[in-house]
């Protein structure tokens, strides 16, 4: 990939979004607070290890629960997440000491929205990297499927709020050393720890894939402490 030039349409984005999007419900309302059964075991040590771009984390890498999460920015899934889940999540365990929080990029390969976006947040300074995620994934929406069909354009204009100009925006998305590092993450975590889906949570060594309620997630945590 010498030279990332992103021209997106509505169909290919959704083709994308069709594969990102298959993140599941652990359970029904009535069982809201069971704690999930896990797909499988891994090894955390392994996963903790970093990749090929520092991991961008929050909370305090000696707490006792370690998350990471593999999501794509076209999952709505992961945006339900995010917007429902994570912040609580974040104030109740990440912040008092609880949890160490890794947030990973995994845009799938025929996702190049996906990708950009990550390339995008990637490029902001890195106390901004969350906020920068947390703003494209509510705003989901409005730049993965605009009416326009101008995906780029759509994207652009909410990178500007980010800090974004035109011409940062387009160096970022032609760096292809960038994207190469991006997809390298991902090639890993689908080889060797077996993520195939979106959002997925690694957790004290067991993986869990689908969309959780703060209720489902601060059940699997509390277990933990």
């Amino acid at each position: 990939m010498s030279n990332l030039e992103l021209k997106l349409t509505k169909r290919s984005l959704l083709g994308g979004i069709a594969v990102a999007g298959v993140g599941v419900a652990f359970a029904s309302p009535a069982a809201a607070v069971d704690i999930p059964k896990p797909d499988r075991d891994v090894d955390m040590e392994e996963v903790l290890k970093p990749g090929p771009l520092k991991d961008m984390a929050l909370g305090d890498a000696n707490a006792p629960v370690k998350i990471v999460e593999y999501m794509s920015m076209t999952c709505p899934h992961c945006a339900h997440f995010h917007a429902t889940t994570f912040d609580t999540i974040k104030e109740k365990y990440i912040d008092t000491g609880k949890v160490y929080f890794i947030l990973r990029e995994f845009p799938f390969p025929r996702d190049t929205a996906s990708l950009a976006a990550f390339m995008l947040a990637r490029c902001t300074p890195e106390d901004r990297y969350f906020p920068f995620v947390s703003m494209f994934l509510k705003q989901q929406m409005t730049w993965a499927a605009p009416t326009d069909n101008d995906v780029r354009a759509a994207m652009l204009q909410l990178s500007k709020l980010g800090g974004f100009t035109q011409e940062s925006f387009d160096a970022c998305l032609t760096n292809a050393q960038l994207a190469a590092d991006v997809t390298a993450g991902r090639d890993h975590a689908a080889k060797d720890f077996g993520i195939q889906s979106t959002p997925t949570f690694l957790i004290n060594g067991k993986s869990y894939s689908g969309d959780m309620s703060v209720e489902i997630m601060s059940a699997l945590i509390d277990s933990l402490l």
